[in-house]
Formats: C-alpha cells, sequence, structure tokens
C-alpha cells in the first residue's frame, strides 16, 4: 500500500556563524534537502553540507538592509513542498528566537504543510560563550531575557524602562538583538531603571573568526557603540555576568596605554 504524500519544510537553525556549531540533526537535515531557502546570515559554509544536486535560493534577511519579502518567501516554500520537494528553509542561529519561525510554522500550517523545526545555537548565547561569561550565575544572575532591540513598523517596541526595572529586581541578564542602531535609546530607557555602571558587552559577527567585543557600562554604551564603530550583527550584553571579563579588558587596555 502507498503512504499518502504529505508535503513538510523543514525549519533549520544554522547557528551563529561557526560552521562547526551545527548539531548533527542540522546537517542530515540539509543533506537530505532537495531545495534549500537560506538567509543572508547563514555561513556559507554550512552549504557545504548540501548536496550538489541541491536548489540554494537565497532569500535575505538582514537587520537594516533590504530583504526578501517574508509572505514570498513563505510562498515559496509551499510552492516546493507541494511539489515534492524536501524543503529546508535555513536560518541563523534559531529558528525560534527572532528567526519568524513562529510566523512561518503559523503560515505553513495553515495551507496545511507540516513542519519539523532543528535548533540552532543563537547568537546571544554563542556570543558569551566565546567570552567565557554565562548568562546565568548563581551570584549575578537568575535569569536571563532575550530581547530584540528593533521594533515591527507601527510598534512601539520594547519598554526599555520597565524592563530595566524589572531585570534589577529579579536579577536578569539582558541580551539585547539587533540594538547597535539605536543604541541611544536603548541605553536611554534602560537607565531609567539600571544604574550607570552596569556593565555591558557588546559582540559582533560572533563565533567568527572576525568577532570583534567591546566593553563598557550601561552609562557609555552608545558612546562606545559609535567609537568602536560596533554594527551589525551584534548582540548587547546587559549585566553583572560581564563584569568579570569587563574588569579584566579595561586592566589590559590602561596596561596597553601605560606602556606605550
Amino acid at each position: 500500500m502507498t503512504t499518502p504524500f504529505a508535503p513538510t519544510v523543514t525549519l533549520v537553525g544554522a547557528g551563529p556563524g561557526d560552521p562547526e556549531l551545527l548539531t548533527l540533526k542540522a546537517v542530515k537535515a540539509i543533506q537530505r534537502a532537495t531545495v534549500l531557502l537560506v538567509d543572508d546570515l547563514v555561513n556559507p559554509a554550512v552549504l557545504e553540507h548540501a548536496s550538489p544536486s541541491a536548489r540554494i535560493v537565497h532569500v535575505g534577511k538582514r537587520g537594516g538592509c533590504k530583504s526578501t519579502p517574508q509572505a514570498f518567501i513563505e510562498k515559496l516554500m509551499v510552492m516546493a513542498a507541494r511539489e515534492g520537494e524536501t524543503v529546508v528553509r535555513l536560518k541563523g542561529g534559531d529558528p525560534f528566537i527572532f528567526g519568524r519561525g513562529g510566523e512561518e510554522v503559523e503560515s505553513l500550517q495553515r495551507e496545511g504543510i507540516a513542519v519539523l523545526v532543528v535548533n540552532g545555537i543563537t547568537a546571544g548565547l554563542a556570543a558569551v560563550t566565546s567570552l567565557n561569561v554565562p548568562l546565568t550565575h548563581r551570584n549575578h544572575a537568575h535569569g536571563v531575557v532575550f530581547v530584540t532591540g528593533h521594533a515591527k513598523p507601527g510598534d512601539d517596541g520594547t519598554d526599555w524602562a520597565a524592563l530595566a526595572t524589572t531585570a534589577k529586581a529579579a536579577k536578569l541578564t539582558l541580551v539585547i538583538y539587533m540594538g547597535v542602531s539605536g543604541v541611544e535609546h536603548i541605553a536611554g530607557g534602560l537607565l531609567a531603571g539600571l544604574p550607570t555602571s552596569t556593565p555591558v558587552a557588546i559582540v559582533q559577527h560572533a563565533s567568527l573568526p572576525h568577532q570583534r567585543e567591546a566593553f563598557c557600562t550601561l552609562g557609555d554604551l552608545a558612546h562606545t557603540v559609535r567609537e568602536q564603530g560596533m554594527g551589525s550583527p551584534a548582540v548587547m550584553v546587559v549585566g553583572d555576568v560581564t563584569a568579570g571579563v569587563a574588569a579584566a579588558s579595561h586592566k589590559t587596555a590602561q596596561q596597553a596605554r601605560q606602556a606605550a
């Protein structure tokens, strides 16, 4: 008896950039795919796992840049799945952390398409791990909040003052994605509830060979981002968990100035 055909799309997290951080499940999904719809932030080295016969469609998604319309991407996935293709939607980081994975699942399910999801390491985790910094710590942070600094058009976005007040009261680490372009507004809001001395780490191109870091206090955040030329893609980590690495960086900078 022939099993009825069930069109399926797999959302795969490609991780923060380093191809060695792919999961085995992600690699297997990429290898099986006959069609891959790939975001801009996916490292091209990840595509070395794809079959030579696979059709690779680049559907750019990058904050602050012209992007492929989301509705068009969803239409492509539906069409390819219904044509019998093994479809993989390949996303930077994790599909369900600021990757529009939730929107895509809802859209595909409305069209009767089955969905599988393969998690990837998100940039906010990879960034602090590269510094040997934890997101939670019994002495410094009882939890962590992942939050976007990029509001949807027509949306007021995050209430930074309220979030800062909660973070201070509950001892939370804040990991801010897509926030460098609006850093003045974000820092101003956070300063309504957090001390100016709160440590901050900014990490650009997390996990890649050209990763850059900068360390400062919340009071100096906007100035540091601009002075150091930190740009997208970057995450800002706000909280006491970064205090040790920030202090070490400050000491190294002082020593370098004295030596000069």
